[in-house]
């Protein structure tokens, strides 16, 4: 089953009555992209955590957070610097002397002042908490992996039916691409007995030789057993795909290469119904190129 790169997962866990989530995304890129963003008392536990992101996803821009319900980490106590805290009342009293001042330093300002209080974060113990944190990781990339398959199961479909179209065109491409060959063939014979009752000296062995590097020009048999081969092992892709096998870039390769063999068939018929299938048939390559622009 193939696996789209578009998908969503998260999850919450409590740890020393802490609560924190975890959330992953992920959408379309060339290669695997990871973007981890975790707390800094917490980058301890960070390259576990890449490890098993990387290790559930092959390919994609993947965007994953942790973080504490309420967007800041626990306060476990507040340390005051009271040397800092006597200086400023100092400069106040030395103020309000001075100057006449009145009413003091209300304490709660105090507090504000630079230096004089600090909140210090909670400490966590680094096992129990890489433990929980890699459990809820685990639920949010299910999530993820659940959305991915979903969607990849989508495309599979939608691949397929393309495919299956397209080998429709090809036919239809094949057998007028025999007719038109005949038809030049025949119109060359024709020809040649006209000028073979024109003039005596009429070398019949170049006549159809000409006639041979004529059909030959024209036949387009080679590109189109290469691309039945391509589309071949483009549908094998699709039916053989593992979970978590990244697969988009070798199914881009071989449409690049399908592509090129409808290009080089497009350049040697000349007849129009022809011409036109080859159009349809490289407009459905396109599409099918633009989804597997979204395959793991």
């Amino acid at each position: 089953m193939i696996h789209s790169m578009t998908g969503y997962g998260d999850a919450e866990f409590e740890v020393a009555g802490a609560t924190l989530s975890i959330e992953v995304r992920s959408v379309n890129h060339r290669h695997f992209d990871l973007r981890l963003r975790v707390p800094g008392g917490l980058a301890a536990i960070e390259p576990a955590l890449r490890a098993q992101i990387a290790a559930r996803i092959a390919r994609g821009k993947v965007d994953a957070s942790l973080r504490f319900a309420g967007g800041a980490a626990p306060i476990d106590r507040i340390e005051l610097n009271l040397d800092a805290a006597d200086q400023y009342l100092e400069a106040a009293r030395a103020l309000e002397t001075r100057h006449g001042l009145g009413a003091g330093v209300d304490a709660r300002v105090l507090l504000t002042l630079p230096g004089v209080a600090r909140p210090v974060e909670r400490d966590f113990d680094e096992e129990a908490l890489a433990a929980a944190a890699s459990e809820a990781l685990g639920t949010a990339l299910d999530a993820l992996v659940a959305m991915r398959a979903a969607e990849g199961a989508a495309l599979a479909r939608d691949l397929r039916d393309r495919v299956m179209r397209s080998r429709g065109y090809l036919e239809q491409i094949e057998e007028r691409a025999h007719k038109v060959q005949e038809a030049v063939r025949e119109k060359l014979r024709r020809r040649a007995l006209r000028l073979a009752e024109e003039i005596d000296a009429v070398d019949e062995g170049r006549i159809h030789q000409e006639i041979v590097h004529a059909a030959d020009r024209l036949d387009v048999a080679e590109e189109i057993v290469r691309l039945h081969s391509h589309l071949d092992q483009f549908d094998g892709l699709l039916e053989g795909a593992q979970p978590g096998q990244a697969l988009g870039r070798r199914l881009d390769f071989l449409l690049q290469e399908m592509a090129r063999e409808a290009n080089t068939i497009g350049s040697k018929i000349s007849d129009a119904s022809a011409a036109h299938l080859v159009v349809e048939l490289k407009n459905e390559f396109e599409r099918v190129r633009e989804q597997v622009q979204n395959v793991e």
